[in-house]
């Protein structure tokens, strides 16, 4: 599991959610999930689905003893927009908002707009590149169908979480979703680290049909301006194709 229930809604971080730059720090997708986990489990007054989901970080997430608190900030009959928020020792370390959308039957206009990507099946086995934090990267499956996490430039990845977010529960679709979205901008970046920052600020995913299944699919690539600024596009699918976009805003910088 990535997190210990420990009630109260307080979880204890285990060692899975550690990421690839620091063993003291957290890999951001874990922690978005769960934040997501307590949106979802807001009361509604209709069934209702998330339609975009935007993290904020405050500051680094320690691998250690979180507690999460969620609220409906603006209720209505077809919209609703609520948020959360993740701290640890008393210091916020991150927020989310999101807009939910009463469930309609839209079924005889649904599109997409990106194509069917090949299953993981196609894909060729990735390992965490040497000097990289084990913890997060070593849970996950990943099996690339472009790219990897150790080439710079544009990738397309498919990605499984290897254990439940919390305890012994089945994540939703949305909670798989967002413990892989962020990756997105490691996955594409362009540059060294061992010689560049290139650090996210955020995240925001608009989903526009629900995940099904165990397996997301990240197609990213990152832009880099001039002044130290850059962004990371990714679009994201599930097995039977497209189900959305996330975005993340870059801090550039030289080592």
């Amino acid at each position: 599991m990535f997190y210990e229930p420990l009630g109260d809604d307080r979880y204890a971080s285990t060692v899975h959610t550690t990421g690839p730059w620091s063993p003291l720090t957290q890999h951001l997708g874990p922690p978005s999930a769960l934040m997501v986990r307590e949106m979802e489990r807001l009361p509604a007054r209709a069934p209702m689905v998330i339609a975009r989901v935007t993290v904020e970080i405050l500051g680094p997430v320690p691998v250690a003893e979180l507690s999460v608190t969620a609220s409906v900030d603006r209720p209505g009959r077809a919209v609703e927009l609520l948020s959360a928020s993740l701290s640890s020792d008393g210091r916020v370390v991150a927020r989310a908002r999101a807009w939910r959308i009463v469930r309609s039957d839209t079924r005889q206009v649904a599109a997409d707009v990106h194509e069917r990507l090949a299953p993981p099946s196609s894909g060729r086995v990735l390992t965490r590149p040497e000097g990289w934090v084990s913890g997060y990267l070593d849970i996950m499956e990943w099996r690339a169908l472009s790219g990897s996490l150790a080439e710079p430039g544009p990738a397309v990845v498919w990605a499984r979480q290897g254990v439940p977010l919390v305890g012994d529960e089945e994540p939703s679709g949305l909670q798989r979703l967002l413990t892989v979205a962020d990756s997105g901008n490691g996955l594409s970046n362009r540059l060294d680290p061992r010689k560049w920052l290139f650090i996210n600020t955020d995240l925001t995913v608009h989903v526009y049909r629900e995940p099904v299944g165990e397996w997301v699919a990240m197609a990213a690539a990152t832009a880099i301006g001039p002044e130290g600024v850059g962004t990371a596009t990714t679009v994201l699918h599930d097995l039977d194709g497209p189900v959305g976009h996330g975005a993340q805003a870059l801090l550039v910088r030289p080592q």
